[in-house]
């Protein structure tokens, strides 16, 4: 199964980045827009992975996730990758607001791929950001940028962390889909933690 951990936005934040792309969809060809219910803020991209291997994962991810605290986020301006947007793949807004705690975050689960050996060759430093759209092939989206930078959301509070499985397009499912396999709580700041949830919100203690 592929797999990777993430952050997801509340609703009301998703509302206003759809209000501000809403002019704009359309006006390059070439991108694909990302859909709603996949949007996401990856922290650790971990391949694939099999059953005996997400059974040690689990537990490590679930440390890793209690030892940061909740965080103040915020969707705000735009960027491309790679470079100046002349040549990219991907458009992106970035992430504001507590951008330490969100990369420590990023380290931890990074760490706790890692010892398991789920952590691809090729895995890029963490760089914080949210997909907006992507292109097969190179596009100029110097306009889109430029169009975004001025896009600020309200901040909202990072209480979660979610483990997601990846469903390709394929004979089973007609479009990309996102499972969400496990849930765990961040830490208040005044201390404490909490056991993984499931993905229908009961408790699950650690393998």
């Amino acid at each position: 199964m592929r797999l990777f951990v993430a952050l997801v936005p509340p609703p009301e934040v998703l509302d206003e980045l759809a209000e501000a792309v809403r002019p704009h969809l359309g006006t390059v060809s070439e991108l694909r827009w990302i859909r709603r219910e996949l949007m996401h803020v990856t922290l650790t991209f971990l391949d694939e992975v099999d059953d005996r291997t997400l059974e040690r994962l689990l537990p490590r991810l679930e440390r890793a996730v209690r030892r940061h605290e909740r965080m103040t986020l915020s969707l705000a301006g735009a960027g491309a990758f790679p470079g100046s947007g002349a040549h990219a793949r991907v458009l992106w807004t970035g992430l504001y607001g507590d951008r330490r705690a969100l990369a420590r975050l990023a380290a931890s689960t990074t760490a706790a791929g890692r010892r398991v050996g789920t952590i691809p060759d090729k895995h890029r430093g963490f760089r914080p950001h949210m997909t907006l759209a992507r292109s097969r092939l190179p596009v100029d989206v110097r306009s889109l940028v430029e169009a975004l930078s001025s896009f600020a959301g309200t901040p909202w509070t990072a209480d979660s962390v979610h483990l997601m499985r990846s469903h390709l397009p394929g004979k089973d499912n007609a479009q990309l889909e996102y499972e969400p396999l496990m849930t765990w709580p961040l830490r208040h700041s005044s201390g404490g933690g909490g056991a993984g949830r499931s993905a229908s919100g009961g408790p699950q203690g650690t393998p």
